[in-house]
């Protein structure tokens, strides 16, 4: 039997919203330990690894590990269905074919309940391994989502550079390139507005545009990004979700062509 309460039905919301268009289906796995999901897009460019912690939840009950795989284009209709502080409640029987989904509004005035069928999915868990990474840079999560957004209409990748002068977002395109630089900025009013940059070596990496801007689409879930950069690894973007866990994307840098200057 599985029973997942979240006062804060809206953290669920922008998590699919912000998942939805690069997975299309995905065995979310379930134990005493917390939710959580682990998938690669459709093209297998892009790692999703998503953790909600069972104590962040009010109530939660899980009695054996188990897997539930869902279409989560299906799964954001039927949370599309609760209002923005409604208390959702997920609920499944062991071995049963569907998931129920339950929204309460606040004063318990409106209760709805919504049935989903499973799916089976095959999907092999990727073991994500502890890296040390040579630079760390979190900054205001919407500022990263405007650089990307402003990016894309010039170029189709991004090269990201830290060096201690500060973080640089780089690209070229047919109408000409664009440089963007933030520097770190720890004088601020609001800690979330801070840009802080940990660096061990300077790096600088090229990912595609299109991923990052899909990435930003979680950008409600927190006022801060934290983006993981080290050679030859894949870039790890994080959102922290309330207290209860965090949304990581991880993407492969592209590799340059010698001499090629596109």
């Amino acid at each position: 039997m599985l029973e997942l309460r979240l006062v804060q039905g809206s953290l669920l919301k922008k998590v699919l919203d912000a998942i939805k268009d690069l997975v299309t289906d995905a065995n979310f796995d379930c134990s005493s330990t917390g939710f959580s999901l682990q998938a690669m897009d459709s093209s297998h460019v892009a790692l999703v690894a998503l953790l909600l912690r069972s104590d962040g939840f009010e109530h939660f009950r899980c009695d054996r590990s188990v897997s539930v795989g869902m279409n989560l284009n299906n799964m954001a209709k039927m949370l599309k269905c609760a209002s923005n502080d409604d208390i959702i409640t997920i609920k499944s029987d062991d071995g049963g074919d569907a998931v129920t989904f339950m929204f309460e509004s606040p004063n318990q005035d409106k209760i709805s309940d919504f049935e989903m069928k499973l799916m089976d999915i095959d999907s092999e868990h990727l073991g994500i391994p502890e890296a040390e990474y040579h630079a760390i840079v979190k900054m205001p999560s919407s500022e990263f989502a405007t650089i990307c957004k402003d990016l894309s209409t010039i170029g189709d990748t991004v090269m990201i550079s830290v060096t201690k002068e500060g973080v640089r977002f780089s690209t070229k395109g047919d109408i000409g390139s664009a440089n963007i630089v933030c520097r770190q900025n720890t004088s601020v009013d609001k800690p979330e507005e801070a840009t802080i940059i940990e660096m061990q070596e300077p790096v600088s990496l090229t990912f595609a545009l299109r991923y990052l801007n899909s990435f930003t689409k979680a950008t409600p879930l927190s006022s801060s990004v934290t983006i993981s950069l080290s050679s030859e690894l894949p870039v790890v973007v994080e959102y922290k979700i309330a207290d209860m866990g965090y949304l990581r994307f991880y993407l492969a840098p592209k590799i340059e062509d010698e001499g090629d200057e596109s």
